[in-house]
């Protein structure tokens, strides 16, 4: 096949990179087009704090007059000085099935990155560890839920027949409202309220001085909960500012909490309604539209997704973490929530996989892999 790499330098190529996104999905049901003004928010590399520590560019891969491929090429600064590697990124990959089409784009993503020092290259990662991440391995039955990503099945062989190879498997766990109020978890998350005086408190939307507070003890325990995992980054002020601005607009205040114990923060959990239950019929992808959806099938939705769980590492064998999932679980519920989705967790990840499953009755219905592969 006849294949033209065409780098984007400018406006018109970046919408060009947004829209052909609709070439490769227009007969999938379970795809949920994403908002396009979001997309372009993220690759917008003047305004979003990610790309004052990163560098991306983006190709275009044409047969003809036909757009038939994209892909992001990204160095992560932070990542390089943080793992002490040399790994540089791919990620926003589309392609048609066809292996000419997906080599020539990895070609022209790992030529660019050879030039920046970059020896490794991994991905999908939409741009970075703390955004969309992963390729659908497994679980193509039903739609992604908020934030998470979702591609062809045939991406796996246009991947691994190029050379790369799994470097981490991600897994996200379904929870059933009726089986994850264990015996166990019950009697758990009761012990452990009564022995460090756990009490419980949602994050402030409505003042806008505690709210920078609050999202401060996130970022902060994010940060220093999340130090040990693989691939993990630390949030700059300017990053958690930025996406809390985004996420202020589809939280609700009662799944974003905060565990004190004895007056002292130990923790926080995050969880979301899953709005792409009304954004998967945005076909357009317009914000009038997914304005429309979310307005008229709002009430329907009955799945959140706990997107964010961390302890302060003096607290993480306490057991904590087991009142935040039972607040969540209860809470969600009171909105209209059957089911939860708690994802990514990290295959090797033994505390949080082995909780989920033998105390919350949680089970794994979709896993996601990271690729890497020396250039």
């Amino acid at each position: 096949m006849d294949v033209k790499i065409i780098p984007v330098e400018n406006n018109s190529g970046l919408k060009k990179f947004i829209n052909c996104q609709w070439n490769f999905y227009n007969d999938d049901k379970n795809w949920v087009p994403p908002m396009k003004s979001e997309r372009k928010k993220v690759l917008d590399v003047k305004n979003n704090p990610f790309y004052q520590h990163s560098e991306i560019q983006l190709f275009l891969a044409e047969s003809g007059n036909e757009i038939v491929g994209r892909i992001a090429a990204i160095v992560n600064y932070n990542h390089n000085k943080t793992h002490n590697d040399k790994v540089g990124f791919f990620g926003f990959f589309e392609s048609i099935d066809n292996q000419d089409v997906a080599s020539a784009l990895f070609d022209a993503a790992a030529d660019w990155l050879r030039k920046k020092g970059i020896d490794t290259m991994r991905g999908p990662e939409n741009p970075s560890m703390n955004d969309e991440i992963g390729l659908l391995i497994d679980g193509f039955d039903s739609p992604p839920v908020i934030m998470m990503t979702y591609n062809p099945k045939y991406h796996i062989d246009l991947i691994e027949n190029y050379g790369f190879q799994k470097a981490k498997d991600l897994y996200a766990y379904q929870l059933i409202y009726g089986k994850f109020q264990s015996d166990k978890l019950l009697r758990m998350q009761e012990i452990v309220r009564k022995r460090y005086d756990v009490t419980i408190r949602e994050v402030n939307f409505k003042n806008k001085n505690q709210l920078k507070k609050d999202v401060d003890t996130f970022k902060d325990v994010y940060n220093a909960a999340w130090v040990p995992n693989w691939g993990f980054v630390k949030w700059t002020d300017a990053e958690m500012d930025f996406i809390a601005q985004d996420l202020k607009t589809v939280a609700d205040p009662s799944l974003a909490i905060i565990a004190e114990s004895k007056g002292e923060i130990a923790g926080f959990a995050l969880a979301l309604p899953d709005i792409n239950q009304c954004l998967i019929h945005n076909k357009s992808g317009s914000i009038l539209g997914a304005i429309w959806h979310l307005l008229t099938k709002k009430k329907k939705i009955n799945n959140v997704r706990i997107i964010a769980l961390g302890i302060v590492p003096k607290f993480q064998k306490s057991g904590i973490d087991s009142v935040l999932y039972y607040e969540l679980g209860v809470r969600g519920h009171k909105m209209g929530a059957e089911f939860g989705e708690a994802s990514w967790v990290l295959e090797d990840n033994e505390m949080m996989n082995r909780g989920l499953t033998s105390t919350m009755n949680a089970n794994v219905y979709k896993t996601y892999r990271l690729y890497e592969k020396k250039i």
